[in-house]
């Protein structure tokens, strides 16, 4: 009879060896799902964080662009009223005492205006950039019309003024243009 016993314990060994393959199986199946869904996890959290630092930099961009079109997006039109600057100074410096006596009211009139046209300039963040004869020639402000030799002088000194520059913000609307020496040295 020993015979039935080892076959019942065969069987409940095959049983049990059955029941614990089948355990291993699903442990190895859900094992195999838990990494596909953190695979899938970690895919999603990197397109998020990726979407969010887009978003960050989208507002940045932004931003930079509103100040930027705030500060010069009036260029053009800034850059448009320059001659007008410069006519109105002409103007101005043309004016003798005995014109000046003639018609008072007409030159203070236009001086009013030019102090109001400065006003307005500056309160758009124009600033005019005025070299004096004999500053140091700054190709980041100034554009050289012409060069001279010019006695009494160093190489790369202003000796002429021939319109006033302007600036926006930090940006050069119009350099000043300016005469400079070409005196060589010795």
């Amino acid at each position: 009879m020993a015979e039935p016993n080892e076959e019942f314990l065969d069987d409940i060994d095959q049983a049990e060896s059955d029941e614990f393959e089948s355990e291993m199986t699903e442990i190895t199946d859900e094992a195999a799902e838990i990494d596909e869904l953190r695979s899938e996890r970690d895919a999603f959290k990197d397109k998020f964080m990726r979407a969010l630092a887009d978003a960050e930099n989208t507002r940045k961009r932004a931003a930079r662009d509103r100040r930027e079109a705030e500060n010069y997006g009036g260029s053009k039109l800034a850059r448009d009223m320059l001659p007008v600057y410069d006519n109105m100074k002409r103007a101005l410096e043309s004016v003798t005492d005995e014109q000046r006596e003639v018609s008072k009211a007409l030159i203070e009139g236009i001086e009013i205006t030019m102090r109001e046209l400065l006003s307005v300039f500056a309160k758009h963040g124009m600033k005019v950039i005025t070299p004096k004869v004999g500053d140091t020639f700054d190709p980041l402000e100034h554009e050289a019309m012409f060069e001279a030799p010019l006695p009494g002088t160093k190489a790369g000194e202003i000796i002429q003024v021939s319109t006033e520059g302007f600036m926006l913000h930090d940006r050069i609307l119009r350099p000043a243009q300016v005469g400079v020496s070409s005196m060589p040295k010795g």
